[in-house]
């Protein structure tokens, strides 16, 4: 099976402008915005909780630890979170809430879903539909070869290219082998005349 489809800069705001003309747009958007900044697995953004992404004084935390039963494989991990992708969060909330200031929403049930669906305001997506969702968006936004596993590779490719070392991307992915990592990577043209301009 082909690897999934690394976006170029070009094909981002394409997929964003497709986003922003259409129904939940700051939902869509931030959930975008994380796969791509974030390197998360479709189920794990599927699984987040508002207690996951909000602190006690309704900041944004820049760390989201993952549970067992959140992530893949058998132990927890910690994700990063840019101050790009934790103000799409905040953005995102404050637009479901219709509030400026989200310490309201920390003295309300925090375990709901973080991002919801229409059907299910309280659980939200479930891993697959999560999948399907993205798989929509990109044949909408006419990118062919995305899927909602495209953020996590672009993520890993992206840092690759500026100069990340593997052993720090496969600490950021969550990965138990560099070998898996390195299977992420999208070895492209730019990447290979940096390579090469090293010895200039």
């Amino acid at each position: 099976m082909a690897q999934a489809k690394v976006l170029n800069e070009k094909e981002v705001r394409k997929v964003l402008l497709y986003i922003a003309a259409r129904k939940h747009a700051a939902r869509n958007r931030a959930m975008f915005t994380l796969l791509n900044f974030t390197g998360m697995r479709v189920g794990e953004l599927a699984a987040l909780r508002l207690c996951d992404v909000l602190s006690k004084d309704g900041g944004i935390r820049e760390e989201i630890y993952l549970s067992v039963d959140q992530t893949k494989g058998s132990k927890g991990r910690t994700v990063v979170v840019s101050q790009k992708a934790q103000e799409e969060i905040k953005n995102y909330l404050q637009a479901r809430f219709k509030l400026k200031d989200l310490l309201a929403v920390t003295m309300t049930d925090t375990s709901r879903a973080l991002f919801t669906t229409q059907k299910e305001p309280n659980r939200g997506f479930t891993a697959s539909t999560l999948a399907q969702h993205f798989h929509y968006m990109y044949k909408g936004a006419g990118i062919t070869g995305a899927s909602s596993h495209s953020g996590r590779r672009g993520f890993i490719t992206n840092l690759a290219n500026k100069g990340v070392s593997v052993r720090v991307l496969m600490e950021l992915a969550g990965h138990k082998s560099l070998a898996v990592t390195q299977k992420y990577i999208d070895v492209n043209p730019k990447m290979m005349r940096s390579a090469v301009e090293l010895l200039g």
